[in-house]
């Protein structure tokens, strides 16, 4: 664990803590907050935001008709054995995204806003702006009851710190999540680092690894604890305040050690080779960053995660489907019909990663039912027409049915310029998230998610 000078929140620090230490425990069949008084028994809901750059080509994107038994467009074919458990949307915007009187620096925008609908200030310094984002409203709720409050993953290295796009700060194209508006949260590409945040630096899942890397942590506890006993009585009364609420997070990580002994000793936990680093292949790399995603709901060590495909304005090649031009120059394709085609094919790539990530959710039991039952995952992008860099009517498709709350099977258009954030509000709401009065340009929860 790197230690800055920067003072840490106490949320903060017990994540810090519990991301050095991986002290994992499952509490799945109790949900952070119950609608009723029968949702106790139930699992949770699952949220997930998984997000793809530059746009979509929209003409082999869109169902051509609306309502149920729409005809799955060529780019989301391989969603179509999901259908019943899927709902694809049409007509809403993410207007903050648009340039307001502040000029180029769409793909910048789209980052930031596609899940805090907040326009951000264009900066290429340390003061940037945006606001906070649906996945982290989430996790400010989930975290009392999970290892991780959100994790937050991808497929990309991060740009350098700088400008990235006509004025604007990196930090807006390298991420999705933002904790508060001046504080945006990293992607974590290595599936190492993503293994050993969630179980440790074992080697593995194995019940023996978890058990000895659990003893391990209640000796440095231990060790901690003592070492606090001597320091107190040298300690000033305002010192000994800190000390207090450091020992309130002390407790908390042994409270977590003792659940995840409990968990140790009830819960098969699927067994998983620690990752020797990130594969080079993008398919490859995908489909071993959505098994530790599977893993994390299914073990609830965290109920929320942000998946960035890869970062907005990427010009990342993909040879293995025979394409050697960066994705982001080929979106400016000026309607040559041989780019459209390549950005076809690159969507399409996409969009069955996300299939992958839905099979493994729909193969793995989760109560009475799977993980994608008890899910929601919204899947696309904060542009539209990559050429034209539109922020309106977004590719956007959700798959899940959040224990049955969430109708699938149809293709629902909206009126013109209808806010996401609104989408956004009625997801936090399905998974029983308290939903803030306001989300960027929200009017209010999105209606027809459920009914017919």
């Amino acid at each position: 664990m790197i230690i800055t000078k920067k003072s840490l929140g106490r949320r903060t620090f017990l994540r810090g803590m519990g991301t050095a230490l991986a002290l994992p425990f499952l509490d799945a069949m109790v949900p952070a907050l119950g609608r009723a008084a029968g949702a106790v028994n139930q699992p949770p809901v699952r949220l997930g935001f998984v997000y793809v750059p530059n746009g979509i080509i929209m003409e082999h994107w869109t169902p051509a008709t609306e309502g149920a038994g729409f005809e799955f467009a060529p780019t989301m074919k391989a969603l179509e054995p999901f259908r019943d458990r899927l709902t694809v949307f049409s007509g809403l915007a993410q207007h903050n995204g648009d340039a307001l009187g502040d000029g180029a620096g769409d793909h910048a925008r789209a980052g930031a806003t596609w899940l805090t609908g907040a326009h951000p200030k264009k900066t290429e310094g340390a003061d940037i702006h945006a606001g906070v984002s649906a996945d982290q409203i989430a996790a400010r709720t989930f975290g009392n009851s999970t290892q991780l409050g959100s994790l937050e993953i991808g497929l990309e290295q991060p740009t350098l710190a700088g400008g990235c796009d006509s004025g604007y700060s990196c930090a807006y194209t390298n991420t999705i999540s933002w904790r508060s508006p001046t504080t945006p949260l990293p992607m974590e590409v290595n599936p190492r680092n993503v293994f050993e945040r969630l179980f440790g630096d074992g080697d593995s899942t194995s019940p023996e690894a978890r058990l000895a890397a659990l003893k391990q942590q209640s000796s440095i506890l231990d060790y901690i604890t003592g070492d606090i006993d001597r320091l107190e009585t040298n300690l000033g009364a305002g010192d000994r305040g800190k000390l207090s609420e450091y020992l309130d997070a002390i407790r908390d990580i042994e409270r977590r050690i003792q659940k995840a002994e409990e968990q140790n000793a009830t819960m098969k936990i699927p067994l998983m080779q620690r990752p020797a680093g990130a594969p080079e292949d993008f398919t490859e790399h995908a489909h071993l960053m959505m098994d530790l995603m599977t893993v994390a709901y299914q073990t609830d060590m965290t109920r929320v995660v942000s998946f960035m495909i890869a970062r907005e304005g990427s010009t990342r090649s993909y040879r293995s489907i025979g394409i050697s031009d960066g994705h982001h120059p080929l979106t400016h394709h000026m309607h040559d019909p041989e780019k459209i085609a390549k950005v076809t094919k690159i969507n399409t790539l996409h969009v069955e990663t996300l299939a992958y990530l839905l099979k493994k959710l729909a193969d793995t039991p989760d109560g009475d039912g799977s993980l994608l039952d008890h899910s929601l995952i919204l899947y696309g992008s904060s542009l539209s027409d990559g050429n034209a860099h539109t922020h309106h009517d977004l590719p956007l498709v959700m798959a899940g049915t959040a224990r049955g709350q969430m109708k699938g099977g149809r293709h629902l258009r909206y009126p013109k310029e209808t806010p996401m954030n609104n989408l956004l509000l009625s997801m936090l709401d399905k998974a029983a998230v308290p939903v803030p009065e306001k989300l960027g340009d929200s009017t209010g929860e999105i209606q027809l998610l459920s009914g017919v």
